[in-house]
């Protein structure tokens, strides 16, 4: 029997919180929320006591996982690596199926985001890209072509 009954979310911290909503926001996502977060559950759940942070929770539009934003303003964040590659350990990319991958890339080009490698194509399939986000966040843009 599975524990789990749907998978919900991905959560990331960032430093700069609304630079990286307007870039997950200019590809398509909905913002659900966007509040702080303190206090004594929270300190419980992270194992972080007296931490303080603001959380901007992203949805699709068809209401599928999200993706949580969080940025600490107490403690301070510690930085991470903004040029890691695919095969540095952790979380490496979050990705999202989109219409046009050509008009994502450009959408994204207009702020300052370039590609990591090139666009591929897996058989008749699929056309991807990977794109360098915000923080150095990789953000793999998928478009369904077959």
């Amino acid at each position: 029997m599975s524990h789990v009954r749907r998978f919900d979310h991905v959560g990331i911290t960032v430093a700069d919180i609304d630079r990286a909503t307007a870039f997950f926001v200019g590809l398509g996502l909905e913002v659900e929320g966007r509040t702080f977060m303190e206090g004594e559950f929270v300190d419980t759940v992270i194992g972080i006591p007296g931490s303080r942070s603001e959380i901007v929770m992203l949805r699709p539009p068809d209401g599928g996982a999200g993706l949580e934003l969080s940025s600490f303003t107490q403690p301070d964040h510690e930085p991470g690596s903004p040029s890691a590659m695919s095969t540095e350990l952790g979380l490496r990319n979050v990705a999202f199926e989109v219409d046009d991958l050509q008009l994502a890339l450009e959408r994204v080009a207009t702020d300052g985001y370039g590609l990591v490698g090139g666009v591929g194509q897996y058989e008749d399939i699929w056309r991807m890209a990977y794109v360098r986000g915000p923080e150095g966040i990789i953000v793999s843009l998928a478009e369904r072509i077959g």
